[in-house]
């Protein structure tokens, strides 16, 4: 029998085994899924890079100075 894979929730930390019986995996439920999800829509979450400007436009824009 293979050993059962538990990781913690990302939102609460809660234990979640990671397989088949945990169906919103990573998050322990759809609460704590939907509570991530509202923090990317809120941009409290953001993934680090080099911003990106549109190139149509980026003419347009002031130089950023980071």
């Amino acid at each position: 029998m293979k050993p059962v894979t538990t990781v913690k929730c990302p939102t609460c930390e809660a234990p979640v085994e990671w397989g088949p019986q945990s169906p919103n995996r990573p998050f322990c439920s759809e609460r704590c899924k939907l509570i991530d999800l509202g923090a990317w829509a809120a941009e409290e979450h953001s993934i680090p890079g080099a911003p990106l400007e549109d190139e149509l436009f980026s003419g347009d824009l002031p130089p950023r100075h980071h």
